[in-house]
């Protein structure tokens, strides 16, 4: 079947090329059909040799009359060639390419490129080039719009390209009036043709068609990712826990008690997402709920009333956390929170493990908040009616699957400090109910935050050394990742450990430094950040690996280096890590660029504190694949689809409508496999 076709079949590939396909994602000619350009070079317009002009981009198309190397001193080629159509002559001029001397001598050729003028005579600047082998040849990297696709080390956009032009005509060949949708969906939405669609997203005609092929490929992810959410949230609905908690009188007393007890007042927005929690408990289908707040908006205490709740229903709690660190925090607020209650808490981590495969006495435990560990195969509990996922898009759906199973269909909570504009929570969450706790406790002081350019460092750098020795604060100083990446590069910890080393030397000499970064081992990276916390640290240079929930509260100041590199979502995160207390805090925005666009953003984010207005900001000026500045947290499977284009959002949503009331899946074998094989981020209850 062409769908499930392995790239392994791919004529005149070479083994290498196969490898460096899969490594981008690509095993079938599927893979291939829906691995989208990110964008496209116009050399459409082709041009006799007489009529181009300086500054234009054009193909030319002719025979190559002349082609040789010369050498340069410094070892370098230069590849001098004449090509000849029937209205005159050009030259053209390659650098390090010698193999193109026998490839294109004599040959008849397609050429794209840039028009430039030298010593008052016209020259020609290369981009792509083919021969063409006859009157009828079709090109596929000149005289087009030229789809550009993301690489990788070893493979070339060029190779991309041709692969996915084979494939393609394949697909046209073999496959009559391919479309996976319902035929009334397609009409009532006036869709394009999905096949047609297909095709001219590759190699557009026009950029009419390139944008009516867009549209339909758009809505084709929104419309795969919404009805995947509501297929799940229909199954979900059909579960029944097997013990549900209880409400009375006196169970509501003791939860209000409880609330009254804390030592400060809930903020109106954890009220009301206490309420929604609880409504959700006294249900007999599992919660699946998704609590969205600020950096240090309470979502932890929220968490707590939840558990405290089931405690009270004789029900266990599992808490989840994505770090060590952030786990023993939870641990510690929880524990601070119920010391005057009957509440046993245990912790389990890899360095402090509670449960052992000899010691497994978990009856004992109320609420268990652990890392990983938590799923380890000797671990089992026995009444769990509550899990709480921390930073739930940290975790696979894999790891979540079995923490579920250890409670049977226990209630799940979600929680992130992640802002997440609405439309994507629509959009890629919209299985899961949404609360949102969108403002900070009573008493914090808004952090300041200053855009400090290179002329200003030193005198920045001063008035941090002045604040540590008269104040005793401590600072954060955040190195930003040198290449794009799931995680840290040893480029960029080497980046990290040269400022390290520069700060510590020739900065802030006087002063305690430690650094931190991705690549040490947990437990050397956790005594870095307890020793920080008890203060045997002034300055802790780091990564981001201090993103993620980190509470000290001693620390006020905030540096970022290179801030334009990070989204705006990502800088709140960091500016997040102080302000934890009464003291006054403050964020500084280390740049070096002139670019005013990236200027403006910086110049946002120092004005505005929401999290949720500087992801809206960020999705509607970068895009979602940007939101976080290294492109990790799950928005890349959106290749086209425009997140704040309010149409297509509504589109999808009315196809989505019209599919469920309808049809059934079972009947669509093309979506059905769309769908399982869906990279989506559910929280799966398999």
């Amino acid at each position: 079947m062409f769908t499930t076709t392995s790239i392994d079949l791919l004529p005149k590939t070479t083994t290498v090329t196969k490898k460096h396909l899969k490594k981008l994602g690509i095993e079938t000619y599927w893979d291939l059909l829906y691995y989208f350009p990110t964008r496209y070079e116009n050399f459409s317009i082709i041009s006799p040799i007489s009529q181009i002009q300086p500054g234009e981009t054009v193909t030319l198309q002719g025979q190559i009359k002349e082609i040789k190397t010369e050498y340069t001193r410094r070892r370098l080629t230069i590849q001098k060639a004449v090509l000849e159509d029937e209205s005159g002559q050009i030259r053209l001029v390659w650098y390090n390419q010698p193999f193109l001397v026998k490839l294109l001598e004599h040959k008849k050729v397609s050429i794209s490129g840039n028009v430039d003028t030298y010593k008052s005579h016209l020259t020609f600047t290369p981009q792509e080039y083919e021969i063409i082998y006859s009157a009828d040849f079709n090109t596929i990297h000149t005289g087009r719009m030229v789809p550009v696709y993301q690489q990788t080390y070893g493979i070339s956009s060029r190779t991309i390209r041709e692969k996915i032009y084979f494939v393609l005509q394949q697909f046209l060949e073999s496959v009559e009036n391919y479309e996976f949708l319902p035929e009334k969906i397609v009409n009532d939405l006036k869709l394009s043709n999905e096949k047609e669609a297909i095709t001219q997203i590759h190699f557009p005609q026009s950029s009419k068609s390139l944008s009516i092929a867009r549209d339909r490929i758009g809505f084709d992810e929104i419309f795969i990712r919404m009805l995947s959410s509501k297929l799940v949230k229909k199954e979900w609905e059909k579960e029944r826990l097997s013990e549900a908690f209880h409400f009375n009188t006196n169970i509501n007393k003791k939860i209000n008690e409880f609330i009254s007890s804390l030592p400060f007042k809930l903020t109106s927005s954890q009220a009301r997402s206490v309420d929604e929690i609880i409504n959700d408990l006294k249900k007999d289908t599992p919660m699946n709920r998704f609590l969205q707040g600020d950096v240090g908006s309470g979502k932890t205490v929220v968490a707590a009333i939840a558990a405290y709740a089931g405690f009270l229903n004789g029900f266990q709690t599992l808490v989840m956390a994505p770090t060590e660190i952030l786990a023993v925090q939870h641990y510690e607020t929880m524990t601070k929170l119920f010391k005057d209650y009957p509440v046993k808490i245990a912790l389990q981590t890899q360095s402090h493990k509670t449960f052992t495969k000899k010691v497994n006495n978990n009856d004992k435990y109320h609420i268990i908040i652990g890392t990983q560990a938590l799923i380890s195969d000797y671990v089992d509990f026995d009444h769990v009616g509550l899990v709480v996922v921390d930073e739930q898009h940290r975790f696979g759906v894999r790891q979540r699957a079995i923490l579920k199973k250890k409670g049977g269909h226990p209630h799940l909570l979600s929680m992130t400090a992640t802002p997440i504009p609405r439309t994507v929570s629509l959009t890629l969450y919209s299985e899961l109910d949404l609360s949102t706790i969108d403002e900070l406790p009573a008493g914090r002081l808004p952090i300041k935050t200053y855009v400090v350019p290179d002329i200003k460092r030193k005198a920045g750098q001063n008035w941090i050394k002045d604040k540590i020795a008269k104040n005793s604060i401590q600072v954060y100083i955040i190195c930003p990742l040198i290449e794009e990446s799931e995680s840290e590069t040893m480029k960029s910890v080497r980046a990290a450990t040269k400022e390290y080393e520069h700060l510590k030397k020739n900065v802030f000499s006087d002063f305690r430094v430690a650094l931190l970064h991705g690549k040490l081992k947990g437990k050397d990276k956790d005594k870095i950040m307890q020793d920080f916390k008890e203060k045997k640290y002034d300055i802790l240079v780091s990564t981001c690996v201090v993103e993620v929930g980190i509470d000290i509260a001693n620390a006020t100041i905030m540096l970022i280096e290179g801030a334009e590199r990070f989204g705006l979502a990502q800088l709140h995160q960091l500016r997040g890590r102080v302000g934890r207390a009464e003291k006054q805090s403050y964020c500084f925005l280390f740049t070096s660029t002139n670019e005013d666009f990236l200027k403006k953003r910086l110049h946002f984010f120092a004005k505005n504190s929401s999290g949720m207005k500087l992801a809206e900001y960020d999705l509607r000026i970068r895009g979602p694949g940007d939101l976080y500045g290294t492109r990790q947290h799950g928005y890349t499977e959106l290749r086209v689809a425009d997140l704040t284009d309010a149409k297509l959002i509504h589109n999808a949503q009315t196809g989505v409508e019209i599919f469920m009331n309808k049809y059934n899946l079972t009947d669509f074998s093309s979506l059905k496999s769309m769908i399982s094989t869906l990279q989506i981020d559910k929280i799966a209850r398999d």
